[in-house]
Parts: C-alpha cells; structure tokens; sequence
C-alpha cells in the first residue's frame, strides 16, 4: 500500500515508520517538526526510500496535497502531554481536533477511504471500579483536599467504600478528565463522522503507557520512564508522585508500532476502537524500582506529589486487537526495562533544569 504517516519523526511514529518499510508499503511521512516537541527535530532525515514532508496538518493546502495518491492514512501527528492549565485548551483544540478534522476533509475529497488514528488510554479517564456493594461504578473526580490528604485511591461516588481496579475495554465511554484527553476523544469522534458519511473505515488504537527506545527526554510530554531514567542517570534517586501504586499497563513502542501497522493492513470496514496494551498491569512505582535495579542507582523516593489531572489507575482489556487483528505483544516488561536502562546508559546525563 501507499501509505500517508503523519508524526513521522516523533517517538511512536519513527517505529510505525520502520515497520512499515520492513513490510514494504510505499510511504509518505509528514512531520511539521514543532520545537515545543521536537528539540532536535530539525535533524530528522528520513529514509532514503520515504518521501518525507515537513508541514502542519492544520494547513488545509499542503494536507489537500499530502493526502493526493494514497491508500491509507496512519495519523498520529498531535501535541501531547496532560494539558493540565486551562490556557493549553486552545493550543490542544487546534493541534489535534483542527489539524484531525482538516485531514479528514482532505481524505473525503481525494476519495482516501482507510484510516489508523492514535488515540489514548486518557480517554476512559478513571474507567471503572468495582464496588463490593454497588458493583461496576464510575469513580468521580478526584478532589485535591483528599490529595493533599494522601487519600490518593478514588472512593465509591455512592457509599464512599474503597474500590477494587479492573481493565476496562473499548466499550467503556469517554470521561477525559484533562484538556489533550478531550482532544484524543474529540478526535475519535470527529474519525467516526467521516468514516460514517464516506463509507471509509478507522481503527482507534487506544495506546497505553508507551515507552522504549527514542523517548523524549526532560520534556513535560515525557513519559514517566523517561522522568526516571533521566534522574537516575544523574544519580538522583527517580521521584514517584502519589504512593506509587498507581498502575498503567505499560507497553513497549515497537509493539504498539506492530499493531498500529496491523490495523493499517487489515482493518478495512467501518469503525472499530482496539485497546493497545501489555495486558499486566504494573505499578508506577515497580517501573521506578525495575529501572534503579537495573541502573544500579538509589531506589524510589516516594513524595506523595500529585497532578489533579492525573487518573489514579487505568489498565487496558486489549484481547479485541489479539483476538480481531491477531497481534500480540513481544516486549516483556523486564526486558523492556534493561533495553530502556542500557539505552540510557548510552547517552550524556543531563543536568537537572530549574523550573522557572
């Protein structure tokens, strides 16, 4: 297939667009390059066999032009991060939304009917907890005076009581509960639309917590092994907000490149949303020690900060993209862990920054 990969030069997508060369699809890779996410950006070069393109999806013009001749469309291009200040809803609203909705246009007029989007676990917010005595509840939204109190575990909205974590699936509903969650739904949504009035199909590859080689380092849209492996390297002991036993299902880059290839290749009809996870859920604080022990660096300082906007647990039901696409993980966390330490270990610490 001849395939239009937007975000090309981010972290996620160098590894789609590795695997899709490895699979011998023709590629037209686009990047806008923003120094708000890419810091080295300017020196992205493509492989010699892409036809690489730097612009912004939200340009109507050069998305019309990008999107002339191609089967598929992998869109992965978006700002990302927690989005945490009321001043980012605009910059996350155009980013993504806009930039979405003027490729989707764009798509529809040259008749481009197969789309891959790269949403995010943030979608489902807290998901569900189970209630022992009301069952299946939504957690409501965290209040910062149970934070500062060190309560970190979201009680039953009804009778208070403590709930037990469970993997949600693509069929539970949205609650984004931070200003890029609302813009990964509102782009699923806006997906939908078009594969609805075009008779097109998108596939929604929820990702979870994504790590491995080519994290961004110290950046606020890091990921959290990034923040660990970047302190460790400093000799700093990594710092776990909350109690650290938030759990994610972290998953390995180069697996979620294999699915989101997978989807691109055979997801053909109508629109279908797939959980893209290890399907072990981990603790944020056994990420902190797996990485100390395999750095051989202090252990984790546990601090009880806390970001309001974060979801206190979320772990995926990812048997849908197994079972549908068959796509399995290959990654173990542990090995995943010692890949992530010796890559680390490659490269100049960094000195901590001030925030300012």
């Amino acid at each position: 297939m001849h395939v239009l990969l937007t975000g090309a030069a981010g972290f996620i997508g160098r590894h789609v667009l590795a695997q899709l060369l490895e699979r011998g699809h023709e590629i037209r890779a686009l990047d806008s390059l923003r120094p708000d996410v890419h810091r080295s950006g300017a020196a992205w070069a493509a492989p010699r066999d892409v036809e690489a393109r730097v612009g912004d999806v939200r340009d109507a013009a050069f998305v019309a032009e990008a999107v002339n001749g191609v089967d598929a469309v992998i869109h992965l291009a978006a700002k990302v991060g927690l989005g945490v200040d009321i001043d980012d809803m605009p910059d996350y609203a155009s980013s993504n939304d806009v930039g979405t909705a003027e490729l989707l246009a764009a798509m529809a007029r040259a008749g481009v009917s197969r789309l891959t989007l790269a949403s995010s676990m943030v979608v489902y917010g807290e998901g569900f907890g189970r209630c022992p005595e009301h069952g299946a509840v939504r957690p409501g939204p965290r209040l910062e005076s149970a934070l500062v109190a060190g309560d970190f575990e979201p009680p039953c909205p009804i009778c208070a009581r403590p709930l037990a974590v469970g993997l949600v699936d693509e069929e539970t509903s949205f609650d984004p509960r931070n200003a890029y969650a609302t813009s990964k739904a509102a782009q699923e949504l806006y997906a939908a639309n078009w594969a609805r009035a075009t008779g097109g199909s998108a596939a929604m590859m929820r990702y979870h917590n994504v790590y491995g080689p080519g994290m961004p380092r110290d950046t606020p849209y890091a990921g959290v092994a990034s923040i660990f492996t970047s302190a460790l390297r400093r000799g700093e002991a990594p710092r776990v907000f909350e109690d650290g036993r938030q759990r994610r299902d972290f998953v390995h880059v180069r697996d979620v490149a294999a699915a989101t290839v997978r989807a691109c290749e055979r997801h053909t009809e109508g629109v279908r949303a797939y959980n893209v996870g290890s399907g072990t859920p981990r603790t944020v604080g056994d990420m902190a020690q797996a990485l100390a022990q395999a750095l051989d660096g202090p252990p984790p300082v546990v601090t009880g900060q806390y970001r309001l906007g974060d979801v206190r647990h979320i772990t995926a039901d990812s048997s849908r993209l197994r079972r549908e696409l068959g796509w399995t993980p290959t990654v173990d966390f542990a090995d995943g862990m010692a890949e992530l330490a010796a890559l680390s270990q490659e490269l100049p610490a960094r000195p901590r920054v001030a925030a300012g």
